[in-house]
């Protein structure tokens, strides 16, 4: 196992992620997903996080994100979801003319410890393929 340090602490924060686009519309097509990637990599880089996977499907989003305890995962879904939401909503207007808001509040989240991160990964991965 790999672990992270910081000032006065050494840490293995890893996080199955999930979260759906508002009443699940399959609104997440390829060009707005490819930008939701590039937006979710420069939150990640912001907060010095790591995606170690990522899928986007037509009405959900799946991430594999590790991150300094100290920020929290709730911290980072709500970076996460709030700058993806507001660009995208900015860059592609059919996303502000059928949802009232890009996201549903809620979202899954799961701790990575007993599960091998090869199985998770691979789950992530095939997404597109179940």
């Amino acid at each position: 196992m790999r672990y992270k340090s910081g000032a006065n602490i050494v840490f293995s924060s890893k996080y199955h992620v999930v979260w759906c686009s508002k009443y699940r519309r399959k609104v997440l097509d390829e060009t707005v997903s490819k930008r939701i990637k590039e937006i979710l990599r420069e939150v990640a880089q912001d907060t010095d996080s790591e995606i170690l996977e990522m899928e986007v499907m037509p009405d959900h989003v799946h991430l594999l994100v590790e991150t300094h305890p100290q920020l929290g995962i709730h911290r980072l879904v709500k970076r996460f979801k709030g700058r993806s939401s507001r660009f995208l909503r900015r860059e592609f207007p059919s996303l502000r003319s059928r949802l009232p808001t890009l996201w549903t509040n809620s979202y899954f989240v799961s701790t990575v410890g007993g599960t091998p991160l090869s199985v998770i990964k691979k789950y992530i991965e095939n997404q597109k393929n179940a």
